[in-house]
């Protein structure tokens, strides 16, 4: 009888150790933006998160002109400014999970083409708090440019949802439109991109 209970007892221990952890760890992930950022780059490496392709290219150009962004340093960048060029822009913030779980891929893309004169990258703040923002860059080693909002956007570029990327070919047009983490450092997202660099209009 003795031993019953003792064998009860440690189930029942087991079962609420079992179980004060499993609460922990949802607490976890629901509360610390950087759990849930780490569990999401797991699920990137299985092959998860990629980015959806087979949407259709807008064919018509986006008046790039209108949307302006602005560095720490204070100057303006208008996307009619980077006519002719790829343009990587990405719409993130320092409390949103996703966007830090894409981060590291993202950062991977860049040094892919940073010294390439026709692609170019904006990671656009969206508190627009660029000391926080240039923190977490500097905290990961990342060398990614930061931005803040310089000018209101169109809701048929930017509806709010974080993270965001789009991508502009050179003539302007949105060849992608993409919510959610994503791993943008996948062969299938480098050939996106040579192939966006080939084309002559």
């Amino acid at each position: 009888m003795v031993n019953n209970k003792r064998s009860f007892k440690q189930k029942l221990t087991r079962k609420n150790i079992f179980n004060g952890l499993f609460i922990a760890l949802i607490l976890l992930l629901l509360f610390v933006p950087a759990a849930k950022a780490f569990m999401l780059q797991g699920l990137m490496e299985i092959g998860l998160f990629k980015p959806n392709l087979t949407e259709k290219s807008s064919t018509s150009t986006t008046d790039l002109a209108s949307i302006k962004f602005k560095n720490a340093d204070g100057k303006i960048v208008s996307l009619a400014d980077l006519n002719g060029k790829i343009i990587f822009l990405n719409f993130w913030a320092t409390w949103c999970p996703p966007c830090l779980a894409e981060m590291p891929s993202v950062n991977k893309l860049y040094e892919q083409y940073k010294n390439d004169p026709e692609v170019v990258f904006l990671l656009v703040d969206a508190d627009s708090d660029f000391a926080k923002a240039q923190a977490y860059m500097d905290r990961k080693k990342y060398k990614l440019p930061v931005y803040n909002f310089a000018s209101n956007l169109p809701k048929s570029i930017f509806k709010g949802s974080l993270p965001t990327t789009i991508v502009f070919d050179k003539k302007g047009r949105v060849s992608f439109n993409g919510e959610g983490a994503a791993d943008y450092n996948s062969p299938k997202f480098i050939t996106f991109i040579n192939q966006l660099k080939a084309l002559k209009n």
